[in-house]
């Protein structure tokens, strides 16, 4: 194989188009179209869709770009090292984080990496929807119960549980009564919550009288008295202990996993090893307490 024109598909691919490509490394569109071709004929194989106003990968093309790209990175990171004399992670790295996880602790995080690590340029985008980390050239990305997925490899670094959770004003709900409840998102069809308490496992009925697009919103509300609502612990754990809200009941199911997922490859990105042993060292148990505790201050910059 020409790893040349290897080089070059995967230079396209990145850019998402011959021209965008050629003007990224002024080089003519011409060739870099016949070199492509030339990998694919070898190949006998087509990397991609070409149509009048689109260039899309097609599924072997996206595979080899993953591998084959992931695989010259590494190879430029080596060599660049070695030139310099350093193998200190260098170079952009793009992260995508949920909501909840970027508003309380990826701002400390974030700033700790950059103070240790100033040769990286970190980029954080905060969003809950699923992302291509491929097609939209993320490093690496943080979720919640993220789905399985063959493309991607990762590691649980955090848990979480749910409580629900009031203020202290308002009374615990008897068996058969309704209470109000502050929700995320678009009220569903649940009208009953299932808790386990330290006397049992019971269930209470809830109408939502309010909704919220954020969880720290959610709280706000509760704080104030609106209505009970399900809430992670990390996130009430202060508020907990200083009886501003009180919890009513652990919510039925399983705990709440945040993954840290990155591109499956035999050879990782040091600027991606470096950030998963960072998150390792700010949370070596990865526990809920760990969690709330950097949340309030616990964390060091630059540990």
């Amino acid at each position: 194989m020409d790893l040349l024109a290897l080089a070059d598909f995967v230079t396209v691919a990145r850019h998402g188009g011959f021209g965008r490509a050629a003007r990224a490394t002024n080089r003519p569109k011409a060739t870099l179209s016949r070199r492509v071709a030339e990998l694919e004929a070898s190949l006998g194989l087509r990397l991609f869709e070409r149509g009048a106003r689109f260039l899309k990968l097609t599924e072997e093309g996206r595979t080899l770009y993953e591998r084959a790209g992931a695989l010259l990175t590494e190879i430029d990171e080596t060599a660049t090292a070695l030139a310099s004399g350093s193998d200190r992670p260098k170079g952009r790295l793009r992260i995508s984080a949920p909501l909840l996880f970027s508003q309380t602790a990826m701002g400390k995080l974030a700033a700790g990496f950059a103070l240790k690590y100033p040769q990286v340029r970190l980029e954080v985008t905060t969003e809950d929807r699923p992302v291509d980390m491929i097609e939209e050239g993320y490093d690496l990305v943080i979720r919640v119960n993220p789905p399985p997925d063959e493309s991607l490899v990762g590691r649980i670094f955090l848990r979480d549980r749910l409580v629900v959770v009031a203020s202290p004003a308002r009374e615990r709900p008897q068996p058969g009564v309704t209470v109000p409840v502050v929700i995320r998102g678009t009220p569903g069809p649940e009208r009953t919550w299932t808790l386990t308490t330290p006397t049992g496992k019971g269930t209470i009925g809830v109408e939502p009288i309010l909704s919220l697009s954020s969880l720290v919103m959610v709280r706000d509300a509760v704080r104030l008295g609106v209505g009970a609502a399900r809430l992670p612990v990390s996130l009430v754990s202060h508020d907990l202990q200083s009886g501003t809200l009180i919890e009513w009941g652990r919510v039925e199911g399983p705990d709440i996993a945040l993954w840290a997922l990155y591109p499956s490859r035999r050879l990782l990105s040091a600027r991606v090893s470096a950030f998963l042993d960072y998150l390792k060292q700010a949370f070596p148990q990865g526990t809920p307490d760990e969690l709330a505790m950097y949340v309030d201050g616990g964390g060091e910059l630059g540990a």
